[in-house]
């Protein structure tokens, strides 16, 4: 494989590439640039690595198979091509074909060649190794990297009670790996490319053939190498801001996000397309519907009756955490007589003013215990939430910061609020929330309802990647797809023999 790229080409004296390579690289300065002169018969060449990328053990085979001796390994009479000399019993042993030579003579699997300085450079910083050789004016690209990663575990943001325990992880090849374990089809595809000028984080398109839209897949490769952005300094999650750029009143998540292979492998089965982001233990799902946030593989791991019971107590939370805490918040400030026949409040009734108040602080402690028991370790986040919940709340009871009702109807809120199964979504209907509830303090009756209409407009206008709704398939209808949304199906009706055709 010889690169076409040649913006700054290889010189073929190795003395004008060494002089070359040490302007343009810190070497000498950086301690984990590695290089080493080897002499291959009497041709010399200039190899250069990076300290920690490339393996200890197969750098040491590969250097004895390229300096190794010519005339044991290599017969005169059948390889005397690769070298050119003055006489068949001393030969000069100076490589003539740089191509058969470290063919025959490496045994690494990936082996590519170019002609360009910048490209090698690129591989280089990418983990592999590089071999200048004198007379060519070309580099050899060696992999020769394996990279320290973390064991392949479930995600702590997608457990289940059964299934699949591994995640994705930080490593492109291995995540590609793991969907290949479970879509062993030649037809799925893994497109690289790359994004950033100084990072150059490898991005991978992954599809199959036969399922996904061929526009849609040639819409994000455009989009992505259209890039120009210095660095992809938050993997996937940079990326999916660059993709679909979303105004600052559109706090809802516009891409799905998942760390679980059996996941992504169930969307592509179903005509997706997924884009993988290297150092990034997560892949996005495109395109994206708001149904996808309130979908959960725990479904599919119980039986169907109880998956479509644990998925419409899911739905019912959306509205629970968005609406039940402003709603009390409304009736009991503006509708006392409501409140009082519903028994809303059992204590003495608070001012409107006091009760806006204790909102808005109960409201501020449950993001504050969500946040920090988040941040903590597993091993205190628990008690944290749970000693923190009961100690403040009695407190704050005590010292008339808040009342007992009012706890409890926020806590009803987080509850519901932990219970939606996409941490972008819930995060989202918490600003929804607290929008709501200054709509109400500021605008009383008519601001619920401005404040609502403004909350519907922000999440109709949430924008997507390639054009398609948002809010497929309730609109456009498509009533099949709406029902295997809304009900967890048996496994031999859960995926459509072809994909659904999602109208933009």
């Amino acid at each position: 494989m010889l690169s076409q790229k040649n913006s700054n080409p290889i010189q073929t004296k190795l003395s004008e590439n060494i002089e070359t390579l040490h302007r343009l690289l810190p070497l000498g300065k950086s301690f984990d640039l590695m290089t080493r002169e080897l002499l291959l018969g009497t041709t010399q060449a200039y190899w250069l690595g990076l300290n920690g990328f490339c393996v200890s053990e197969m750098l040491e085979k590969l250097f004895g198979a390229l300096q190794g001796s010519h005339k044991k390994e290599l017969p005169s009479r059948q390889n005397e091509h690769l070298f050119k000399g003055s006489s068949k019993e001393n030969q000069s042993s100076q490589i003539e074909n740089l191509h058969t030579y470290v063919e025959s003579r490496v045994g690494i699997a990936q082996i590519s060649y170019t002609q360009s300085l910048d490209e090698a450079l690129d591989k280089l910083t990418a983990g592999n190794s590089v071999l200048f050789v004198d007379g060519f004016s070309e580099a050899v690209i060696l992999d020769t990297r394996a990279y320290h990663s973390r064991s392949v575990e479930e995600p702590d943001l997608e457990k289940m009670t059964r299934g699949a325990r591994d995640g994705f992880i930080e490593i492109l090849l291995t995540n590609a790996n793991l969907i290949r374990r479970r879509i062993r089809s030649p037809h799925l595809v893994f497109e690289m490319h790359s994004v950033g000028q100084t990072g150059k984080t490898d991005v991978a398109i992954a599809y199959l053939e036969d399922r996904a839209d061929p526009e849609l897949v040639k819409k994000i490769a455009q989009k992505i190498d259209s890039l120009r952005v210095t660095a992809l300094t938050m993997g996937a999650k940079s990326l999916e801001e660059l993709l679909v750029k979303r105004r600052w009143w559109n706090p809802l998540p516009s891409l799905q996000m998942t760390e679980r292979p059996d996941v992504a492998a169930s969307y592509l089965t179903e005509g997706y397309v997924l884009v993988m982001v290297d150092n990034t233990p997560m892949v996005l799902v495109l395109p994206c519907t708001i149904f996808h946030f309130t979908q959960t593989a725990e479904d599919y791991y119980k039986n169907p009756l109880v998956g479509t019971y644990l998925r419409f107590i899911r739905f019912l939370c959306i509205p629970v955490a968005l609406l039940f805490l402003p709603l009390f918040l409304l009736i009991t400030a503006y509708y006392p007589q409501l409140a009082e026949k519903w028994q809303l409040i059992s204590t003495e009734y608070p001012t409107r003013g006091h009760l806006f108040f204790y909102v808005l602080v109960v409201e501020f402690f449950l993001a504050l215990f969500q946040y920090s028991a988040s941040l903590s370790s597993d091993r205190f986040s628990g008690a944290l939430s749970i000693v923190g919940g009961l100690l403040i709340g009695d407190m704050a009871v005590s010292l008339h910061w808040s009342t007992s009702e009012v706890l409890f109807y926020g806590g009803i809120t987080l509850l519901a609020t932990l219970s939606v199964s996409c941490v972008e979504l819930s995060d989202a209907l918490r600003l929804y929330r607290m929008f709501l509830i200054l709509s109400i303090f500021v605008g009383g009756v008519p601001g619920f309802w401005v404040g609502l209409g403004l909350t519907l407009l922000s999440i109709l206008t949430t924008p997507t990647f390639g054009g398609y709704s948002y809010f497929w398939p309730l609109c456009p209808w498509n009533g099949k797809a709406l029902v295997n949304l809304l009900l967890r199906t048996p496994t031999a009706k859960a995926q459509p023999s072809k994909v659904w055709n999602r109208k933009k």
